[in-house]
């Protein structure tokens, strides 16, 4: 009897248990008969809970690349540029023309850290950012950016940041070598890095800037770096005059061996310029690194071939140029064209550079000492205007005018276009400025005896 009485309780226990596991496998399990309200109007809809999302973790990967393009990037600026432009100026203004690079190094780094990167990318109207991030407010160790999917270190992002704000105001100096006292030179980059370069940054690259808003291509600096920095080269080139016997005696580059090595350390650092502003170690980081450097080689061929067509003769100056043509037409199209369009891109450079480095600068009468206009001024804005002709949707998601997307080149021009006021309206009335306060330009005296001496009391021996 007992066991039976056993056996009948156990079959109750299974057949009340079975509905309920069937009942999981389809659906939650229901509240309680007993606890369900008596009527539906008596008690309020209760909305599903939705899981949080998980915390973004470092991504080491990400994070390793990103630190090695950063490097590359300052690699750029030295030893890169400032062999580059040494060696294209008279032997006694190499140390100067170095130490410009140097000094600017440094001096960014500090602005940088005190303010530039918050106005830059800090979040705050559509033409600057805020001061939240002050001396680097909030970025500790465990920040991570807020770049969607980057998931590396804010710090990271800082400092790679970091080294473009470096070179853009150390590319100017090439369009006054010579020339500028060097007080005046550290107040105009310092002053000019917070007025120009972080405003414009926040414009392109921060997602609440208007430009960036307005859907601009600018993948890695045509805008923000090169235009930014060709246009304040040729206002700084105009307002100081030419340099003492230009156009009558020879100022034929010193070290061509310094300026090819330089141009070899741009190319090889500009990797990191295109393919680390994928901020990951990826596929499209991969692509910007093939377009970068078919883009180069084919505006260095174009620059070759139209001076030796032109000249006569091939010059190891040209190529150089030519390299660095190429390498500033592709930065802004680096994460949205292909090959093919990198060609196109990176032979028309070429071409319009080498024109604008020697037939329009002998036209229009200025003096550029090293063609910072004519190589980063126009081929910032070819490269920023032919993006929008040859974005590939399928690489950067946006679609360029040959496939469809004509406004897209609208889009850029407009871009193009504030760059160039804005830069160049601003830089005047900070020169002017200074001008009034300090004074611009060496004496005729110090520029004759060179500004390795005059300025540092140094000398190439």
């Amino acid at each position: 009897m007992k066991r039976l009485l056993s056996m009948i309780a156990l079959l109750g226990v299974l057949g009340m248990s079975g509905p309920v596991l069937a009942e999981d496998a389809v659906a939650p399990a229901a509240a309680p008969a007993a606890t369900a309200p008596v009527s539906d109007a008596a008690a309020p809809a209760v909305a599903p809970v939705a899981a949080p999302a998980p915390e973004p973790k470092l991504d080491s990967g990400n994070t390793a690349w990103m630190l090695t393009a950063t490097a590359l990037v300052l690699f750029m600026t030295i030893p890169g540029l400032a062999l580059f432009y040494g060696g294209m100026v008279r032997k006694k203004n190499v140390l100067a023309t170095m130490m410009q690079s140097f000094a600017i190094t440094a001096l960014i780094t500090i602005i940088w850290m005190v303010a530039g990167y918050s106005l830059a990318f800090a979040p705050g109207g559509p033409f600057i950012g805020g001061l939240d991030k002050m001396f680097l407010n909030g970025v500790n160790l465990n920040a991570l950016t807020g770049v969607a999917g980057a998931n590396i270190p804010e710090t990271v992002f800082v400092i790679f940041q970091m080294t473009f704000a470096i070179i853009t105001p150390a590319l100017i100096t090439g369009a006054f070598a010579d020339r500028m006292k060097f007080s005046a030179m550290l107040w105009f980059m310092g002053i000019w890095s917070l007025v120009v370069y972080a405003p414009i940054t926040h414009w392109v690259w921060e997602p609440g800037g208007w430009l960036f808003t307005k859907g601009i291509l600018d993948y890695a600096g045509g805008t923000v770096v090169h235009i930014n920095a060709g246009i304040a080269g040729l206002v700084v080139a105009i307002m100081l005059g030419k340099r003492v016997g230009y156009g009558k005696e020879a100022m034929a580059p010193h070290n061509l061996v310094l300026t090819i090595i330089g141009a070899a350390m741009l190319w090889v650092g500009w990797f990191g310029f295109n393919a680390g502003s994928a901020l990951a170690a990826d596929s499209r980081a991969g692509m910007a690194m093939v377009v970068t450097q078919v883009a180069t080689a084919g505006a260095a061929l174009a620059w070759m071939l139209a001076e030796w067509m032109g000249k006569g003769k091939p010059s190891v100056l040209g190529i150089a140029s030519g390299a660095v043509a190429g390498l500033v037409a592709i930065t802004p199209a680096s994460g949205f064209v292909g090959p093919m369009g990198a060609l196109a891109i990176g032979l028309a450079a070429g071409v319009v550079c080498f024109w604008g480095a020697t037939s329009l600068k002998r036209m229009m009468g200025y003096d550029d000492s090293l063609d910072a206009f004519g190589v980063h001024g126009i081929g910032g804005i070819v490269g920023a205007i032919l993006t929008g002709v040859f974005a590939v949707k399928e690489i950067g998601g946006v679609s360029g005018m040959l496939e469809g997307n004509g406004g897209q080149v609208v889009i850029q021009l407009i871009g193009v276009g504030a760059t160039v006021a804005y830069t160049a309206v601003a830089s005047f009335i900070i020169l002017k400025v200074i001008d009034m306060v300090i004074g611009l330009r060496v004496s005729e005296e110090e520029e004759r005896e060179g500004l390795d001496v005059s300025l540092h009391g140094e000398r190439v021996e």
